[in-house]
Formats: structure tokens, C-alpha cells, sequence
């Protein structure tokens, strides 16, 4: 009897995911993608619709270096999905829809995205993800849908609407990521944080353009990143309002001289100073000229800065730590 209790015992204290072997799943946890014919699949689609909906485990996509010339969608049954790519600048996903061709109506900015993940638990890791239509107007690359997902060490090249942060209550993170655009280039109303990100403008536009819910404690939190434009970019914005309660939030941030003196706009609307939550805390360059902000927005001080940690930034239900790794 004894010897019963301590087997229960060791099988109880093993980790889950160490006692259920990959080889012993009725469905594959590992695909790969190559274009040459030597993995599973030739294209990322068709990897993601075999892959098993609401998994028990995670499940890697590993993507060989190759430009796949195909829209992607992560569909919200596909949870717990990687797209890990071979290298980062040379695993590319591209396509170049646009606002106008698609000619869906007033919401075809959102039938646009190269990648659009609707999926919980993403994430994404060594990856090029381009809308190549150029500067017609509202092109999203990667859209972003769900909650608990992270992209790291990922190049999100566009124009305008590059990249759409969506879900009133999605909770995302960006590290180590570079992200390229012209207006409104990172939009949406989710709670995310990038960190050690670079940010490059490529005309005298918006960078950010948040739609926080007025519920909502966190919009776009920006820390340790780097804010830069092409050459000959000047008069850039750090954020417009997309919704009244838009929250954005740059901390520990290098700001290039492409950057406006006054910092934000109200896009054309004198009561959303009341409303909107833009805030910095000790940014650093050219384009840091603090006493020159608009007054409406705010100069955090070191105690509220040291409120906006991934923990309490993403505190919510489901628990969410990405430091932690996925």
C-alpha cells in the first residue's frame, strides 16, 4: 500500500507537460513549413488548418526561411499556436492588400491584414510580417485579435495601419520588435506593452492611434524604445485619439528630432483633452523636449512610472506573465 501512495505521489508532483510525451499525442505538436518540399507543408495556411483546435499543448509552426507570398489567419479554435521563423529577416509573410481594393465598405481596413490572429495564446518569434501595398492608404500587416499573445524579434513593416492591436480586453506584448509605418502605424484598442521595440515613421504623421476603452487601466505602454524617421521626416506625433479615452504611454524612451515639439494631437477636438490619458516618463533625445508638450498631456513621476510592470499591466483572468515564456 505504501508503494501505491508514493507512486501517486510522484505522479502528481510531475509537471504536466513533462508526463505527456509529444510522440504520445494523437495530434502533432511540431509542423514545418518549407518551400522546397522538405517539411510538412508548403504554406503557412495550410499548416494552421491542420493543426488541432483548442489544444492541450502548444503547438509550433517552424517556418523555413522563404518569402510566402499569402495571407495568414490564426482562427480563434487555434489557440496556442507558434510561428517560430528560421531567421528573422529572411522568414518573410507578405501581401499587399489595401483599403481600397478590397472595396468591402467603410470597415475595409480590416479585411486588409497579411497576418490576422484571432487565436489566444499566440506567438511569434523570428518573423517578417509586411503589407506590401505601399502608400494607398489604410494597409494592415499584422492584426492582432486575441488575448495572451506575444510576438518577439519580428520585423512589421507598412504604411499606414501597420499594425492593429485589437480587442477591448486582449492583453499583448512586443519585444525586441521593429515596426515601420506612416499614419496611425500602431492603432487599436488592447492593453499592450512593447519593450526594447523600434519605431520608425516614415512621414511627419502619427505614430500611434489608441481606442482605450474608458474601463480599460492600460492602453499602449512603450518602454525602453527607440522612436526614429526616415530621412527628412519632421513634425511627427507621438499619438491622436482614436477613441475619447485613448491611453499611450511612452517611459524610458529615445526619441528621435523627427518628433513635434508639442508631442500629441487631439485630432481636431478640443474636448478629448479631458478625456485622453497620454502621459511620458523621462524621454531622452532630440525630440524629448519636455517643456514643450502639449498641456494636456503628463510627465510621470517615478513613483507612477514604477506602477507599469507586465504584472500589473496585463493583471486580469486568465493570469499572464510573457516573461515567464510560452
Amino acid at each position: 500500500m505504501k508503494h501505491v501512495i508514493a507512486i501517486i505521489f510522484l505522479l502528481a508532483i510531475i509537471p504536466r507537460s513533462e508526463s505527456i510525451q509529444a510522440k504520445d499525442l494523437p495530434y502533432k505538436t511540431r509542423i514545418i513549413v518549407a518551400q522546397d518540399g522538405s517539411g510538412d507543408f508548403t504554406s503557412i495556411e495550410k499548416a494552421v488548418e491542420s493543426a488541432k483546435s483548442f489544444p492541450d499543448h502548444r503547438i509550433t509552426i517552424f517556418i523555413k526561411n522563404g518569402i510566402y507570398h499569402e495571407k495568414v489567419r490564426i482562427p480563434a479554435w487555434n489557440t496556442e499556436i507558434s510561428l517560430i521563423g528560421e531567421s528573422r529577416d529572411s522568414t518573410i509573410i507578405t501581401y499587399g492588400d489595401y483599403f481600397a481594393a478590397i472595396s468591402k465598405g467603410p470597415n475595409s481596413t480590416f479585411y486588409t491584414a497579411t497576418l490576422l490572429v484571432q487565436g489566444d495564446g499566440f506567438h511569434a518569434e523570428n518573423l517578417t510580417v509586411v503589407n506590401s501595398a505601399g502608400a494607398v492608404g489604410q494597409a494592415i500587416a499584422l492584426d492582432v485579435e486575441a488575448d495572451r499573445c506575444s510576438i518577439v524579434d519580428c520585423t512589421i513593416s507598412g504604411n499606414q495601419d501597420t499594425l492593429y492591436c485589437a480587442g477591448a480586453r486582449a492583453r499583448q506584448y512586443f519585444r525586441d520588435c521593429l515596426i515601420t509605418g506612416t499614419t496611425d502605424f500602431i492603432f487599436g484598442e488592447a492593453t499592450v506593452l512593447f519593450e526594447k521595440c523600434t519605431l520608425v515613421i516614415k512621414s511627419g504623421s502619427y505614430y500611434t492611434a489608441a481606442s482605450t476603452p474608458s474601463y480599460a487601466a492600460y492602453g499602449f505602454v512603450f518602454k525602453d524604445c527607440t522612436l526614429k524617421g526616415t530621412p527628412g521626416t519632421n513634425n511627427a506625433l507621438l499619438g491622436r485619439p482614436w477613441r475619447k479615452y485613448a491611453s499611450t504611454v511612452f517611459i524610458n524612451c529615445f526619441m528621435d528630432s523627427c518628433i513635434a515639439p508639442t508631442g500629441w494631437s487631439d485630432w481636431n477636438d478640443t474636448t478629448n483633452h479631458q478625456t485622453v490619458r497620454y502621459a511620458e516618463y523621462r524621454s531622452s533625445g532630440p525630440g524629448a523636449q519636455r517643456g514643450s508638450r502639449v498641456s494636456w498631456s503628463r510627465q510621470l513621476s517615478a513613483g507612477e512610472a514604477s506602477h507599469y510592470t507586465p504584472r500589473t499591466i496585463f493583471a486580469g483572468i486568465p493570469a499572464w506573465d510573457p516573461l515567464n515564456g510560452q
